[in-house]
């Protein structure tokens, strides 16, 4: 039985899946993740395991990609390129796999041709399998990514993303595997992407079969979920119709919307004459047994509903999206109605929009619009994101149009007009990269690194806040997670003693706190017996700036004035007037992004740009101040 290796070539890894008696593992660590943890698992908790999970012997260990490259920088405080360094330091021999969203790579808006291309090759120095993905099964979306991947010599892996429903039939993802592979040749592995956890065991398994019968010598990658608790199921009849790769990940950390256990299915697969090749079910064991003692340190992020479930059949939302729309939920304060968005609002927009497929950034739209239409009334309060769904931006609707009356609901009596005139996707123009390079720059006070900009090419403001952190306070990846997500903060004069994933013994004891005339805090810290000082700037004392509380109809009221104000609270993306500026009505002045989803913030009114009150990278609140226009 040959185990697959990173330094293998494409050709001879294709080769020995083709031939193998038996089927390949992936261990979805980053799925997991993602799905049950709300992308929160940190890196010293993978570097625990990583010995064993090099041992197992998997086809590929995903641990990059999808929303994980944003979450390292913004909630992780890990630069992804050096979590794959240390990655690779300790698992020398098994091949690394991303999730890429195609046009949309690791964030969630199409980016230009050359910043996909630049981000692909330099992630393509430590990414092994590229599982490629659009959420319309659009190829050209897709087609940047392959290129580059295949330049790279690594592994392509397209994705034909799975559903239910009355269109999504055999004969339709037959044809789409032939456009796939018309595009990237047959040295391919193919992922069936069910990323909701969808159909029945019988319908993955005809689906497979109808896949292998068209393309006997494809091999076939299935990817599911376990929200229904049937994801081992369905995993079995792929495996016994013909796909040679399947899912899953460490028992320990499995949990409700995310992969199954890996022992699971190579026990349940045994018994029907079919073997895990290159697996050491020890080293499984091990995998799950050296860190089962983290997981109590990430419960804060496990899911607000506990259990499986089977519902998802009807609402379809993916793993990823379950857990996040979740906390949002509670953010929110509308938890109460998740049965009515999940059960009722959801399944009726997500067949009123097309019937996709339910997966990042498509599924970010359908929840936003489910919400909204609960919340709001329905589709009052569209968002740029589902204005540019109708529009075609992300790609054609795959099996029908939505009806008339949703696109004048959205766009008004003109939407015929505006359709015509903007519908389609944008041709969008390469981005100058040297002049962001010298942005970023700028902004760090020193020349950035390829990696440092192809983050921030990506994910601008957090790509900064990131770096500029990491320059004051360090690499704190290296602290483990009893510490790094402890809640309630320390106590003054508490030590605090940990081992790294190494196994280096290090000692932390809090120091002083002192406030300066200024209103400057000095913490104090001793490090390994070394003492260090931060400063933090002074915390804005309640009552020091009036707190604007405006309702929905005000702020329209003031935007019919020139005064315009945010319509939800966000962060501000990009800001597109300057001062003194002549504007006409309906033209865009600002984009705010809130929950993934870009939504653009429209002059009432013709005028000039008398003051811009907000910048990019801002976080506002509802009714703060954006623009002030002078009418004209």
């Amino acid at each position: 039985m040959t185990r697959i290796t990173q330094d293998m070539e494409t050709a001879a890894v294709l080769k020995a899946v083709r031939e193998a008696d038996g089927y390949y593992i992936t261990n979805t660590a980053r799925d997991m993740s993602q799905s049950d943890y709300k992308n929160r698992i940190l890196l010293h908790t993978d570097l625990m395991a990583a010995k064993a999970r090099e041992a197992a012997g998997y086809f590929s260990l995903e641990i990059t990609g999808g929303a994980s490259v944003h979450v390292d920088i913004l909630r992780k405080q890990v630069d992804p390129f050096l979590k794959l360094e240390l990655l690779r330091e300790a698992m020398p021999n098994t091949m690394f796999q991303t999730l890429c969203r195609g046009v949309n790579l690791f964030g969630y808006r199409p980016y230009p041709q050359n910043v996909i291309r630049f981000t692909v090759k330099e992630f393509a120095k430590y990414v092994d399998v590229w599982r490629t993905f659009d959420f319309m099964n659009h190829i050209p979306n897709m087609q940047a990514v392959f290129e580059e991947v295949a330049k790279a010599g690594k592994i392509n892996e397209p994705c034909i993303c799975f559903s239910t429903g009355p269109e999504h039939t055999n004969e339709y993802y037959v044809k789409k595997v032939q456009d796939i592979l018309d595009v990237t040749g047959e040295e391919i592995t193919l992922c069936i992407k069910n990323h909701g956890g969808l159909g029945t065991p019988r319908r993955i398994g005809e689906l497979v079969d109808a896949i292998k019968q068209a393309y006997p010598d494809i091999i076939i990658h299935y990817h599911g979920h376990n929200t229904d608790g049937n994801d081992v199921g369905r995993i079995v009849e792929a495996v016994i119709n013909g796909a040679k790769i399947v899912d899953a990940s460490d028992h320990a950390f499995t949990g409700f919307y995310g992969p199954p256990p890996i022992l699971t299915v190579i026990q349940t697969l045994k018994d029907l004459g079919k073997t895990a090749v290159g697996i050491d079910e020890e080293a499984v064991i091990a995998s799950s047994d050296v860190i089962r003692d983290e997981r109590q340190h990430y419960a804060q992020f496990e899911s607000q509903i506990k259990g499986f479930q089977p519902t998802v059949q009807i609402h379809k939302l993916p793993g990823g999206a379950m857990g996040s729309s979740l906390e949002q939920a509670v953010k929110g304060g509308f938890l109460d109605k998740m049965p009515d968005i999940l059960h009722k609002e959801l399944p009726k927009v997500q067949k009123e929009l097309g019937n996709y497929w339910s997966v990042t950034p498509g599924s970010q739209i359908l929840w936003t619009t489910a919400v909204s239409n609960v919340q709001n009334g329905r589709y009052e309060s569209p968002s740029g994101d589902l204005k540019n769904l109708l529009l075609g931006k992300y790609g054609p609707f795959p099996f029908y149009q939505p009806a008339d009356w949703i696109y004048e609901k959205v766009f008004g009596e003109n939407w015929k007009t505006i359709l015509e005139e903007e519908g389609g996707i944008d041709d969008i123009e390469d981005m100058d990269i040297e002049q962001e390079r010298e942005t970023l720059a700028e902004r760090l006070g020193s020349e950035p690194t390829e990696q440092q900009l192809v983050t921030y090419l990506q994910h601008p403001n957090d790509a900064v806040n990131f770096f500029k952190f990491e320059e004051k306070f360090g690499k704190s990846y290296v602290l483990p997670p009893s510490i790094f997500l402890r809640q309630g903060g320390f106590d003054l004069g508490e030590s605090i003693s940990f081992r790294d994933h190494s196994g280096k013994e290090h000692m932390l004891e809090v120091g002083p706190v002192q406030k300066n005339d200024d209103g400057e805090t000095n913490v104090y810290l001793n490090v390994d017996h070394h003492e260090r000082v931060y400063v933090f700037e002074p915390e804005l004392v309640e009552g020091t700036q009036a707190v604007v509380s405006l309702s929905k109809e005000e702020i329209e009221e003031l935007a019919t004035a020139g005064d315009i104000r945010a319509p939800f609270g966000g962060n501000v993306s990009a800001i597109n007037v300057k001062e003194g500026q002549e504007i006409a009505e309906g033209e865009q002045v600002m984009v705010l992004e809130a929950m993934k989803m870009q939504t653009p913030v429209i002059s009432e009114v013709a005028g000039v740009v008398k003051s811009i009150s907000a910048k990019v990278g801002d976080a506002l609140k509802l009714g703060d101040k954006l623009v002030k226009i002078e009418v004209s």
